[in-house]
């Protein structure tokens, strides 16, 4: 099935077909569209779609990848917890900076640190040791719901959970106050989307006169919902309209979305290379289970952003990794210097990996 339906979202003449439509109703005006999803950037990067619609359509990333995001006080945190304690997380989490290591070189130094695919493989290492075990748990709402369940079911005794979970409508609430970068409409996620309900983007919508359009992840997903921005704006309208109907409703998924609120409750927190994001983050109601509060650890003072390094200028869609002067010198996948480069979702990461393709 799901080959099925990518042969028909990657339809050649359809594409074409498409590109013809938004070059037509777009004639005369520039258009700049921002997505907020590493999996739009991916798709985005692998057809080429950037040079196939035409010059005056620009689409932009945001800070859609969760990895690129988590900010460095959260690695340092880790890093402190490994000193004495077991902590599981993601594979691409171990390379992110912290403010002088990574989860990698504080593992070389000693740290106990291991990488799972989820929080359920973490629980069942916890019931196999005797050692505290710490779930590191960065991620968006797709994330945070699947912690949530667990968390509610209940963790062994030995088990703790160091959230780094954020939530997607903040940013792009915040992203629109920032007077230097302007785009015209969203490309709202597709994953998020699912958990949240496409509601839950309609007071951007409202309070800003923001067109938004929440889209899947295949190229003619992306190409209808910039035709659908256009016509919003040409329009006059402001609105959310939903594309990823296939698997996207009005409502989203209530039971994740109650399991998240019986789980975390809503605080402002720091976005790498950002700063503070008011009421973005989720934080465990059960401080039982909350590694920071359980192991008291505070982090004095972190560095997000390296010397040289623009992370925080493509995070945030103002450059493109191109822009920046180590992209593909002093930093590469092989040796990340900024965490644009360490996540496959990371915009840096997918600029560099087309760019190699390419030569």
């Amino acid at each position: 099935m799901a080959d099925i339906l990518a042969k028909k979202f990657r339809d050649k003449e359809k594409i074409a077909s498409l590109v013809k439509y938004i070059k037509k109703i777009s004639e005369g005006k520039k258009y700049t569209f921002m997505h907020v999803c590493g999996t739009h950037e991916q798709t985005i990067a692998r057809f080429n779609l950037r040079a196939i619609l035409p010059s005056n359509v620009k689409l932009i990333a945001g800070p859609g990848c969760p990895v690129c995001i988590t900010p460095a006080k959260d690695i340092d945190t880790a890093i402190k917890l490994a000193e004495k304690n077991k902590v599981l997380t993601y594979g691409d989490m171990l390379r992110v900076p912290g403010t002088r290591d990574s989860l990698f070189t504080a593992k070389a130094k000693g740290a106990d640190v291991g990488i799972v695919y989820s929080i359920k493989d973490a629980k069942k290492i916890a019931e196999k040791t005797d050692k505290n075990v710490v779930f590191f748990s960065p991620g968006f709402e797709t994330t945070a719901c699947t912690v949530a369940t667990e968390v509610l079911k209940g963790l062994p005794e030995n088990m703790f959970i160091l959230s780094s979970l954020r939530l997607i409508p903040p940013i792009m609430e915040l992203l629109l106050g920032i007077g230097d970068v302007r785009f015209e409409g969203y490309i709202a996620p597709g994953h998020v989307s699912a958990v949240i309900g496409y509601g839950a983007y309609e007071y951007i919508a409202k309070a800003y006169h923001m067109p938004i359009v929440v889209a899947g992840f295949e190229p003619l997903d992306i190409l209808l919902a910039v035709a659908l921005l256009i016509r919003q704006i040409k329009k006059g309208d402001a609105k959310v309209e939903n594309e990823y109907s296939r698997v996207v409703t009005k409502e989203g998924n209530t039971k994740a979305k109650r399991a998240m609120e019986e789980a975390f409750y809503v605080a402002s927190d720091i976005w790498r290379g950002i700063g503070r994001v008011p009421f973005s983050a989720l934080k465990l109601r059960n401080e039982e289970v909350d590694a920071e509060k359980v192991f008291k650890i505070k982090i004095e003072k972190s560095i997000d952003i390296k010397p040289n390094c623009s992370c925080h200028l493509v995070i945030i869609g103002k450059i493109s990794p191109f822009e920046c002067k180590m992209f593909a010198k002093a930093c590469t996948p092989e040796n990340p210097y900024g965490a644009c480069m360490v996540s496959s979702e990371g915009t840096c990461y997918i600029a560099y990996m087309n760019y190699a393709n390419e030569k």
